[in-house]
This record gives structure tokens, sequence and C-alpha cells, in this order.
């Protein structure tokens, strides 16, 4: 990897606004994003779809220029830290030449960076587990096949961040835990990593930070343990008995600190900040099967994207 710049921050956006058409067509994809990312961190962006999460990344990658604010990605302008190679990234978009074998794809990329960059070829095969498919024909790959290409092709510049943008979709459940047991060895290595996923559990089991974008805007930002537990809240749910259900239901409503509360035919859940008096409430009333949740990222991402 390399060292340029070590002073400045890895990733700095400074009121970042991105916006798309005019007038009634005018959509404002990031609207007011500030966000300093370090080297050496692992951050997970989070979002529904439209948050803003891909056009956020496209800025730092130099594929878009913001409509105001300012873009650093290691002390200069993205689009010089993309064509050096000291950012690269797996994206979702992006073709790849499909009469190409792998192998080929990999070299010619690499050749574009230059000498060190085709000596890391077989490196780069060999982390993304293609070397035993390095004779295909890129259009006979499937679709995870074609994501661990991309992944290659990211590592042959050995850039200082990766930005991956939903970098395991398509990829079967052996693949996928491939992939992160690499990206866990680049974390560990010093390599900052920015990635969106709608893989909850890949941002809370791999992310030391979490940012969740909504609208456009970022939402929170903490170290993925504290945002998990911000809620305070653990979920409670229970099977009703047959009889009374909305006495039992406004019963539970009424404990202090309760909230949402959701009944799918017999079966009810609900949020407490005292989960021990809600469930024993449940209790005397009659209900069964009872289960209590710590809180989960999911839970947190709800709440803060739900309107």
């Amino acid at each position: 990897m390399n060292t340029t710049g070590a002073a400045s921050a890895a990733i700095e956006l400074t009121d970042v606004r991105r916006h798309f058409g005019a007038g009634d067509r005018r959509v404002q994809a990031v609207d007011g994003v500030t966000l300093r990312i370090e080297r050496g961190e692992v951050v997970a962006l989070l979002g529904p779809n439209g948050a803003g999460k891909t056009t956020t990344l496209d800025m730092l990658l130099g594929l878009t220029r913001p409509s105001a604010g300012t873009v650093s990605v290691l002390g200069a302008a993205p689009e010089r830290a993309a064509s050096s190679g000291t950012i690269a990234a797996v994206l979702q978009t992006g073709g790849l030449l499909g009469d190409l074998t792998v192998l080929e794809t990999v070299e010619l990329i690499a050749s574009l960076y230059g000498r060190p960059a085709l000596g890391r070829v077989p490196e780069a095969m060999a982390r993304a587990d293609l070397a035993h498919l390095a004779k295909r024909r890129v259009s006979k790959c499937s679709g995870g096949e074609q994501q661990r290409i991309k992944f290659a092709l990211a590592l042959v510049p050995d850039p200082d961040i990766l930005v991956l943008d939903e970098p395991t979709a398509g990829m079967d459940v052996t693949a996928r835990r491939h992939f992160w047991d690499v990206m866990r060895a680049d974390a560990d290595a010093g390599r900052t990593i920015v990635f969106a996923t709608h893989y909850l559990e890949e941002a809370e089991q791999f992310a030391r930070r979490t940012v969740v974008m909504h609208r456009g805007t970022i939402v929170a930002d903490a170290p993925t343990a504290r945002l998990r537990a911000s809620l305070g809240e653990r979920t409670v749910a229970a099977t009703l008995p047959t009889a009374d259900r909305d006495s039992i239901v406004a019963r539970v409503a009424a404990i202090t600190g309760v909230i949402g509360i959701r009944l799918d035919a017999d079966r009810l859940s609900l949020r407490a900040a005292d989960s021990d008096a809600a469930a024993r409430a449940l209790l005397e009333v009659g209900a069964r099967d009872l289960e209590i949740a710590a809180p989960t990222l999911e839970t947190a991402f709800t709440a803060l994207t739900e309107d």
C-alpha cells in the first residue's frame, strides 16, 4: 500500500451536495454531507434505496462531481487519487469485456498502472479466488464470479483505500465468507475500507464504524457496537391467548417505555426499555413462547430510517 500524504485524512467530505435534473425534475441525491474517515478505518455506509449512498461513493471515486462542497481523498482531488491507484473500488455497476478471459481482464487493467501492478496479478487472482477461472471467458462467469473479478481489479494497484458498493451481491455463502476473510486481513494491515451493503449482518460483523444515510443526509455516525446499543430497548415477542387480545395490547402499551407494538395474527412484538416488566405482564395474561432479544444493528437501522 502507498503511504503518500500521511498527515491527511483518508477521506474528507465537507458540506457536500449533489443534485440531478432541474426544476420540477430536480432530485437532491446528497444534501449537506460532512464526513471524515481516518486512515485504517473500516466504515459501513448504510441506508435504504435512494438514501444517497452510491452517489456519495461515486463522488469519492471522481465518477461524479459535487454540486456544492468539497471532497478530498488523501489530501487530493478524487480524480487524482483514482488515476494513481491510491483509491480503488468494487462497484455494482460497470461492465466487463465479455470476450476476454478472466486472466486477460486482470492483466489488462494492471497494465494501466505499470509494471509493479502487473507483478501483483497472480496475488490478486489468488486473493479473489480466481486462479481456477483464469482461462474462462468473462461472459461465461456468473454474477458472483464477475464481482470477484472486479475485486481482483481493485487489488492490482495496491490501493490505500478500498471502496465497496454491495461487493458480495450475487456471491454464494462460501464466496462471501472468503471475500470478508480477505477484507479482514486487509483491514488488520491498515487499509482503509468503506463499504455500502444491504446485508446488515456484514456491517455488524465487519465494520468498526457505521454511517447511516437517509434522504441524502447522515442520520447516524458512531462505532457499530455503540450504534447497535443506542436504542437501549430490547425486543420482546410472545404468542397471545385467543381471548381479549385488544385488552392485552392496551395493558402492555401502558407500561412505561414500551414502544413499537406490532400484532401479527396472535404474535405480539414490541420494544421495551424494561423488558422484564413487559415480559412479566405478558406471562401474567397467559402469553406463551416468550422471546427477548438484545438490540441489533437492524433494529437501530430501522428506527433511524423509518418515517
